[in-house]
């Protein structure tokens, strides 16, 4: 039995420096070069957009917003799915990944919508694999609820996640931020 990884971090700015580091422009210390072929985007861009960062300002430009975004509004959230090191392995090893991948997509689709996940790229060349997705937070209607909403959906994840991976029960205590939550 180990831990389900669920990490939220809100990014301001251009988030240049983690996108270096997801779309692997910069080589870091932690991933081994030889394996990084192995990384895979899982959302495609839109026409004639590249990299994440331009998806990031492309539905941002697009998602209808009337009023204008300040410079230190959040305009990304980053989202890191994983699990202990033992578990990934073991779901890598009996072929389960690509099913568990899935699962993440359509957990993030179905909690942040589809049009809002503008990047998802699974990394295999770290020593635990793992999917760094980004979120553009486009609020309709209250956004006092939306924060409110946020542990509602912590917690949702982590039971889904439990269910689904043959290797986790709903009896598994789960690491998010720092901190420990009994999935019930």
């Amino acid at each position: 039995m180990g831990y389900v990884v669920l990490h939220l971090d809100k990014a301001s700015g251009s988030d240049a420096a983690m996108s270096a580091h997801i779309e692997r422009t910069i080589e870091p210390k932690n991933a081994d070069k030889n394996r990084t072929h192995l990384n895979r985007e899982l959302i495609a861009f839109p026409d004639k957009v590249k990299n994440r960062t331009e998806a990031i300002q492309h539905r941002i430009e697009t998602a209808g917003i009337t009023r204008k975004v300040g410079k230190n509004q959040v305009r990304a959230i980053r989202v890191m799915l994983s699990g202990t090191h033992e578990d990934m392995k073991q779901i890598e090893e009996n072929g389960k990944l690509d099913k568990w991948c899935d699962n993440n997509l359509d957990w993030l689709k179905q909690t942040f919508g589809t049009e809002n996940l503008v990047s998802a790229v699974l990394h295999l060349d770290e020593k635990t694999p793992h999917i760094h997705a980004t979120v553009v937070p486009v609020v309709k209607g209250e956004r006092r609820k939306a924060k409110k909403e946020q542990s509602e959906t912590k917690k949702r994840y982590l039971k889904s996640a439990s269910k689904k991976l043959g290797t986790l029960n709903t009896n598994t205590y789960c690491f998010i931020i720092s901190n420990f939550i009994k999935v019930q």
